[in-house]
């Protein structure tokens, strides 16, 4: 599959996890020929058309969502460098009716901006932090946060290193952003009691943050990285090329051999799982083209609270929005129970493993299953 091939698979798979259908996508996708900087049929440019004309229409957040298409799958040219502000700028102007605030935070290494709800120093809130993977900015997942409020959380949306606004370099102890937002925030949430939405690759890094920061008290997961992706050398050549290039990109990596050796540093260790002693829920894509099925038979041997969904989709589940959305809330809710009363989670990776239309077991979630971000 050629890259522009690769670009409009990915709007078809994800643009309804942001909202845009089937139908919107199909409108759009025979206009784009090219992913040629500038060029008027580019993939960069027609989606950033799109934006233009919805947000000139009073429609912020779906402008938001088609600028959030067009800097896909990272801002390297000016075109997505436009689309990146554009997509910051129409989120902001949607947000500030919806009891969404703005923070920006300065890094020993750059800079961190979030979107948040339900901060208050007066009555800190359990803190759920949401964090997408390496091509999706926080403006994706950020309409989350008010429901996350009115569920009794705090809740910050925040991007992995060298994603949207966060100016980090992605490296191997990039999973020390975590503590550090943790740090930034206590005070007006309660740190002590964190939960993690940590998608795709933040995935990865909440894992390896949980084995260090005992504030980390569930994590909730579709598709994390764990160790075989940094180092099976059979299942790296399946990979997509547009993972790699942003992998290689976010890296700082000069090429792809480059990369590979930078990767195998990022491997979660045997006794760093094993460290792991709090809940974690998994959504497992049964035809992940990114992540190994290794991963999860790995995470299911050594952390004991581990449970799973799987879903016969690819990547991220986004065929299965609905029921992914429910199933992370559902884990989310369950872990903030266990925390209140003491239980332990059960043991052993069959125990936790739930097919797709098997009974999980997690509740129905306030507002249906439309309160989580998909992968």
């Amino acid at each position: 599959m050629n890259h522009l091939e690769e670009l409009k698979e990915f709007a078809r798979l994800h643009a309804q996890g942001q909202g845009i259908s089937g139908r919107q996508v199909a409108a759009v996708l025979p206009r784009i020929t090219n992913d040629e900087p500038g060029h008027p049929a580019s993939w960069a440019r027609v989606w950033t058309g799109e934006a233009d004309r919805l947000a000139r229409a009073g429609r912020p957040l779906d402008a938001c969502r088609r600028y959030a298409l067009a800097r896909f799958p990272h801002h390297g040219d000016h075109i997505r460098v436009r689309a990146q502000h554009n997509c910051v700028r129409t989120f902001d102007d949607w947000r500030r009716r919806r009891g969404v605030g703005r923070l920006v935070l300065d890094h020993p290494e750059g800079t961190v901006a979030c979107w948040t709800a339900g901060l208050d120093a007066r009555r800190p809130r359990p803190l759920v932090l949401v964090m997408g993977g390496v091509v999706s900015v926080k403006e994706q997942w950020a309409p989350l946060l008010p429901k996350l409020a009115r569920l009794g959380y705090a809740a910050v949306a925040a991007e992995m290193p060298g994603v949207g606004e966060n100016t980090l370099r992605y490296r191997a102890d990039s999973w020390r952003l975590l503590p550090f937002l943790l740090d930034r925030l206590a005070g007006r949430a309660d740190t002590a009691e964190t939960s993690v939405l940590g998608l795709s690759f933040s995935g990865h890094l909440a894992l390896r943050a949980a084995a260090d920061d005992p504030r980390i008290r569930s994590v909730h997961t579709v598709g994390a990285p764990v160790a075989g992706f940094f180092t099976d050398p059979l299942w790296w050549p399946r990979v997509p090329g547009i993972t790699v290039e942003t992998l290689r990109r976010l890296t700082g990596a000069g090429d792809r051999d480059e990369l590979r050796e930078r990767l195998r540093g990022f491997a979660l260790e045997p006794g760093t799982l094993a460290a792991v002693r709090i809940p974690v829920g998994y959504v497992v894509s049964a035809r992940d083209e990114i992540i190994p099925g290794t991963e999860r038979a790995l995470l299911g041997s050594l952390v004991p609270g581990a449970r799973f969904k799987e879903f016969d989709d690819v990547h991220g589940s986004p065929a299965h929005l609905g029921a992914m959305r429910k199933w992370l809330i559902g884990s989310l809710l369950r872990a903030r129970l266990t925390a209140r009363f003491g239980s332990t989670p059960a043991p052993g990776p069959s125990a936790g493993a739930v097919r797709a239309g098997a009974p999980s077991g997690a509740a129905e979630p306030p507002g249906g299953p439309h309160t989580a971000p998909g992968g």
